[in-house]
């Protein structure tokens, strides 16, 4: 078994976990910022990386002193080298770059979207390659043919905003508190999903991409006319979502051979979203899985695993592996043109 000391700084979440090849997580922690950036109504990238400076040190040794392992014991260490604020991102490859070349370990650059892609694989050992995934977070909305490690697909991507980054400026429209995928869920859970016409941009389009901005501003209009309740906004704005997923997952699966769906990223923990893509696999005769909530949001198992899964490939990185504000997993995809094209 090889075991694994990941580090995952990408965003306002600092993490670090111990993970083996075996998929046992011997210890993992995260210190969220919340508290800290819902003033702002969102993330600051100066307060996040400062932030991580000052906690990622005490999760290293917490983790170690939690799984009784010395640095020595790790078999390689991975970070998270992008895309994300390049800020934070610059902290935790710094952080991994010291302890690899201190210990006389191997380094593991890993990119942030292939933790929340291979994932699913932690905790699921039935999930075989390929499968077709729905990638939704806070800065990326993608379906994306997962074909092994390192090699992927992409079949569509937002033109605008990302899922995650709608519901966040959904519930800034509402005065709810930051972040804004779960105050979304939890208002949405008292109101009706029929109440108020939001639209579905692109749905029903030979398009494959996504799009929110529109969406966005048309909740901006329902709160400013005073015509609805914040619950039946919430409730069926949520609802919209959900039909953007469905109807753009459609289109993929039925471009697509994968025997699998699998859903992950931040908006993942979304009960509504779980359900109905769950719905749509059965519907289309496709195995489904998704990770358990707590794995959805930024945490370093993810990395561990995706550096575990990169390490038994002998997928490997020099010291001078740089940090990446924007990263692909999908290089070779089709330039897309949008307002806010999310690679």
């Amino acid at each position: 078994m090889a075991l694994i000391l990941a580090l995952e700084s990408s965003c306002d979440d600092s993490a670090a976990a111990l993970v083996g090849s075996d998929r046992q997580i011997l210890a993992q922690a995260v210190v969220g910022q919340n508290d800290v950036h819902r003033p702002f109504g969102g993330v600051v990238p100066e307060i996040a990386a400062r932030a991580h400076v000052e906690i990622l040190p005490g999760l290293i040794r917490q983790v170690l002193h939690e799984a009784d392992i010395a640095i020595g014991e790790v078999d390689a260490i991975a970070a998270t080298a992008g895309p994300g604020l390049i800020g934070g991102v610059m902290v935790g490859l710094l952080a991994g770059k010291g302890l690899a070349l201190s210990a006389g370990k191997p380094l593991i650059a890993v990119n942030h979207l292939e933790g929340h892609a291979l994932s699913p694989r932690l905790v699921d050992k039935g999930l075989e390659f390929p499968y077709l995934l729905l990638l939704a977070s806070g800065g990326h909305c993608q379906l994306l043919e997962v074909r092994g490690v390192g090699d992927y697909r992409r079949l569509a991507t937002t033109i605008d905003d990302a899922a995650g980054e709608a519901f966040d400026k959904a519930a800034k429209l509402l005065g709810l508190a930051y972040p804004g995928g779960p105050a979304i869920e939890a208002l949405a859970k008292d109101g009706d999903p029929q109440a108020v016409p939001l639209p579905r941009p692109l749905v029903g389009t030979k398009e494959p991409h996504f799009s929110f901005a529109g969406l966005k501003s048309a909740v901006q209009r329902a709160v400013a006319s005073n015509e609805h309740r914040p619950e039946d906004i919430a409730a069926s704005f949520q609802q919209a979502v959900v039909d953007c997923f469905v109807d753009r997952t459609k289109r993929a699966l039925d471009a697509s051979d994968a025997p699998s769906l699998v859903v992950a990223g931040g908006v993942a923990a979304n009960a509504a979203v779980r359900s109905a893509l769950r719905q749509l696999a059965e519907d289309h005769g496709r195995r489904f899985s998704v990770p358990p909530g707590w794995l959805c949001t930024d945490n370093a198992a993810m990395i561990g695993w995706a550096g575990a899964e990169r390490f038994a490939a002998g997928l490997v990185d020099g010291l001078d592996v740089p940090a990446r504000a924007r990263w692909p997993l999908d290089p070779e995809g089709e330039k897309v043109r949008g307002a806010g094209v999310k690679a």
